[in-house]
Parts: C-alpha cells; sequence; structure tokens
C-alpha cells in the first residue's frame, strides 16, 4: 500500500532531489505537481505550508529535502 505522498512543483530543485532519493531506495509514493494540479494549493496553504516539496506520510509530514526523514520511510 502506498501511504506516501510527494508535493511538487515545476522547477523544483529539493522536489527533484527527493523524489530521487525515494526511487533510489525503491519507496513507493503518489506526486502531485501543484503546478498541474492547483487543487492542492489551498490544501497545502491550510495544513501551513507555504514551500515545495511537502512529504506526507501516516505519521510525518515536513518539507524540503530531508535526507534525515526520508530515511525513516525507508524502514
Amino acid at each position: 500500500m502506498n501511504n506516501l505522498t510527494v508535493y511538487t512543483k515545476n522547477g523544483c530543485v529539493q522536489c527533484r532531489m527527493t523524489e530521487r532519493f525515494l526511487k533510489e531506495h525503491n519507496i513507493p509514493f503518489t506526486e502531485h505537481n501543484i503546478d498541474q494540479e492547483p487543487e492542492y494549493i489551498n490544501y497545502l496553504k491550510e495544513k501551513g505550508y507555504q514551500a515545495t516539496p511537502v512529504v506526507e506520510a501516516k505519521n510525518l509530514s515536513f518539507f524540503g529535502f530531508r535526507p534525515d526523514q526520508l530515511r525513516q520511510l525507508a524502514v
């Protein structure tokens, strides 16, 4: 089951780095690009996020490229 969601936008270096990390560690995820799916912008703002990438898992959510946090998802 895929319970990891990554919110990205075009031209976001940290978004690409996050996606690359997840793929290299075989961590399945669903991506929502807010440039292509603007309906997610208000959702992220309501959660208090103002930058991408935003990573949401069952018990964890954060923004930015955070290898330390991403490694926890690989367990």
